[in-house]
């Protein structure tokens, strides 16, 4: 048993050389790449990490509720973990993000790869480009040729437009040019819409229906989440009718339970669920092994951080489909640069012509570069196990403190 003694969470902000205008909330100007970055410490001294996307400080308030429900558990017990995130996420704060701390841990102390520990074996991905904007084409084109220089096989756009039409010539634009040069996929960013500063597109099964066709007479290989995340019958009806594989389930929070249900249900051909954001290391290859029960496809998701793609790498490698399907490659150059996207690793997630070569750091495959953390984090709560007295005796009062602890010791249970 390897307790955790202490829990540590980071605000991280790392500016971008220019604004960064993601498809997915139309308008806002992002300067910055912002996560939480949680770092876990066990009797043992082995540090586990993991971070999840963040808007602002959020999670402000997170660190009170989590570190009593973690502080001398056993790091190493998974499925205690899961329970203890699945408790937290009663009170209306979903935590699975943090899940994968507890995997870097655990290869850690076997000294080995996460995917090791998974099944999974030492090998290379292939890579898709994974853009982040909405272009015009002429514009578009030059991103595409660049990435296409770079050697890249595989692109990601995306459109996001309330005329179809336009969005139709945008990708045609492309497919005119590289579509008997690389495999061409499109994001339409349905499944959760955000107006926070500009309206969006909201997008029904007949206009669905239709910009399926048109994909499929451009050689389109894949249509990203053209519907809601929980149209799931008017999914299934535009799986069946469509001639392109529709692929979605990045973020489904409730993870493998709502996925699950989505696979029997046929709502689509590949499944891209986010271990950040849709249940964790377990849940994400839990899904993977029901996708090839019912002779599907998975990808994961990794358009978060550097630390996202580490996690999601990890689970590529462990899923069995590393050897027969892409991975995305979040890459927006200028504003969304490696160094940018991986700006706390020591070691950047590079690839050399649209290959991977998987990690052999022990854990989830990365280090993170102390004097990069201090210089764009700032650790907004620390708790050890002194600390963590301390503050059930305030918040509890002495008799209930002294009644929990006599609780947990007599009669707690592991699962």
């Amino acid at each position: 048993m390897n307790k955790i003694t202490c829990v540590e969470l980071f605000h991280v902000r790392v500016p971008l050389d220019t604004a960064f205008y993601p498809s997915w909330i139309p308008g806002f100007p992002q300067t910055e790449n912002r996560f939480d970055l949680i770092r876990i410490t066990t009797e043992s001294g082995v540090k586990g990490y993991s971070a999840g996307p963040a808007i602002s400080t959020e999670r402000s308030g997170l660190g009170n509720l989590i570190a009593p429900y973690l502080i001398g558990q056993d790091a190493s017990n998974i499925e205690l973990m899961q329970q203890r995130l699945r408790e937290i996420s009663y009170l209306g704060l979903r935590s699975n993000w943090i899940e994968p701390a507890f995997w870097d841990i655990k290869g850690k102390e076997a000294d080995k790869p996460v995917y090791e520990l998974l099944g999974g074996k030492h090998q290379d991905i292939k890579l898709y480009a994974s853009t982040g904007e909405v272009k015009e084409p002429d514009a578009r084109l030059e991103e595409v040729q660049a990435r296409f220089e770079e050697g890249f096989h595989s692109i990601k756009l995306r459109v996001h437009d309330f005329d179809v039409q336009k969005d139709i010539a945008q990708v045609k634009a492309i497919t005119d040019v590289y579509g008997d040069k690389m495999d061409i996929g499109v994001d339409v960013n349905q499944a959760w819409r955000v107006t926070i500063v500009n309206n969006a597109p909201t997008w029904d099964l007949k206009r669905a229906k239709y910009f399926a066709d048109a994909c499929s007479d451009m050689g389109v290989s894949w249509i990203e989440e053209p519907l809601p995340m929980d149209a799931y019958e008017d999914q299934s009806a535009l799986r069946a009718y469509s001639k392109v594989p529709i692929t979605g389930g990045e973020l489904h929070s409730s993870g493998y339970p709502e996925l699950k249900m989505m696979i029997e249900k046929g709502c689509y051909d590949i499944f891209q669920p986010d271990a950040i954001m849709s249940g964790g290391i377990s849940q994400a290859l839990a899904t993977a092994k029901l996708c090839k029960q019912h002779g599907l496809k998975f990808t994961p998701h990794t358009w978060t951080n550097g630390i996202g793609f580490a996690v999601n790498l990890q689970v590529m490698l462990a899923s069995g489909f590393a050897g027969s399907m892409h991975m995305e490659y979040p890459i927006n150059p200028p504003s969304w640069t490696i160094k940018k996207r991986d700006a706390l690793l020591t070691e950047p997630f590079m690839h050399n012509k649209g290959i991977l070569t998987a990690p052999n750091k022990p854990g989830l495959g990365f280090e993170i570069d102390a004097q990069a953390l201090k210089r764009y984090g700032r650790c907004f709560f620390k708790m050890g196990q002194k600390k963590l007295i301390w503050h059930t005796l305030r918040d509890k009062g002495f008799k209930a403190t002294k009644e929990i602890d006599h609780n947990r010791k007599h009669f707690g249970v592991n699962v």
